[in-house]
């Protein structure tokens, strides 16, 4: 599920994101209004009007508990069809752990939006930048793509599903713009150690299938 050309960029690309994730935690922490950088971005994006309001909702709603559901399901359902069983443990993984990390961070960093609702990071744009990241992983794993090549479609990804999600959570005054960048950067952090995670896993129990057993005589049977 982490193809071996990327492992090092990826740790290097996640690690660099969970600094700037918590150093945003700590800059926003227990704040209530937007930062300089907020203030720079949301007027050229909060409150748009129709269509692009339309738009916002649609984007939004593949976030939400229906709309990631149904993704997931459409996911796993492919995975298993194309008989990739680690590929829908790792969307189902994924996913979960993604976004129950951004819950986890919320409430450590305070920071609120619109009558106190905890903002920072933005799980729908964690959400959905970590289902594009498993999706291009697959990509390359399957293409058998090279670092440079692998490593480009990887961040492409992750960068037009964050960028998206993103757009819509600031356009419909969900969440201020650095909370989109934290879900992103959470998304970062987590997916590839979770594909790194199920690979290990699954090899432990291939190897574990492999090891012969002592039969009661004293032999041994593969």
């Amino acid at each position: 599920m982490l193809p071996s050309s990327l492992r090092v960029s990826l740790g290097l690309i996640a690690a660099l994101a969970t600094l700037l994730g918590v150093a945003l935690g700590v800059l926003y922490a227990g704040r209530n209004r937007p930062g300089g950088v907020d203030r720079w971005i949301q007027p050229s994006v909060d409150g748009v009007s129709p269509p692009w309001r339309h738009i916002a909702l649609a984007v939004d709603f593949l976030a939400e508990p229906a709309g990631a559901a149904a993704l997931a399901v459409a996911a796993v359902s492919g995975c298993l069809l194309l008989r990739w069983p680690r590929a829908a443990v790792l969307v189902v993984v994924g996913a979960v752990l993604t976004v129950g990390a951004t819950r986890l961070v919320k409430p450590l960093v305070g920071r609120t939006i619109h009558d106190g609702h905890l903002s920072y990071p933005s799980g729908h744009t964690a959400f959905l930048t970590a289902l594009a990241l498993m999706a291009a992983l697959l990509t390359v794993g399957r293409l058998g793509l090279g670092r440079t090549a692998g490593t480009a479609l990887v961040l492409g990804a992750a960068l037009v599903a964050g960028a998206a999600m993103g757009w819509a959570q600031v356009a419909l005054g969900a969440h201020y713009p650095t909370d989109t960048l934290g879900g992103w950067c959470t998304a970062l952090a987590v997916t590839p150690a979770t594909a790194w995670l199920v690979d290990r896993t699954a090899g432990v129990r291939q190897r574990e299938r492999r090891r012969p057993r002592v039969t009661p005589s004293g032999g041994t049977r593969a």
